[in-house]
């Protein structure tokens, strides 16, 4: 299954964080993630911070639904909401 809805997940270059969410999200299907890598682009850090209120990362959005961070993307997944979620269904 390839997600149907894009992913965009707020990064750095060094965060196992972001490493784990991105293997969750692979083990799904998402075939592909628009990153974004706030630790090269000050500005992106700034929009990031102002779309979702958080300062670390990852920051995940599917759609333009905000997930949240790692810990949010696998409890969204345990609960059976990623799958929907990621389809464009309603979560």
């Amino acid at each position: 299954m390839s997600a149907r809805r894009p992913v965009l997940m707020y990064s750095t270059a060094v965060c196992p964080y972001c490493v784990r969410a991105e293997q969750l999200l692979r083990a799904r299907g998402v075939v592909e993630i628009e990153k974004v890598r706030v630790d090269l682009d000050p500005e992106r850090r700034g929009e990031m911070m102002e779309r979702t209120g958080r300062r670390t990362v990852p920051q995940i959005f599917i759609g333009e639904t905000h997930v949240g961070g790692a810990d949010e993307l696998t409890a969204l997944d345990r609960a059976g909401k990623l799958l929907p979620l990621l389809a464009g269904e309603s979560a």
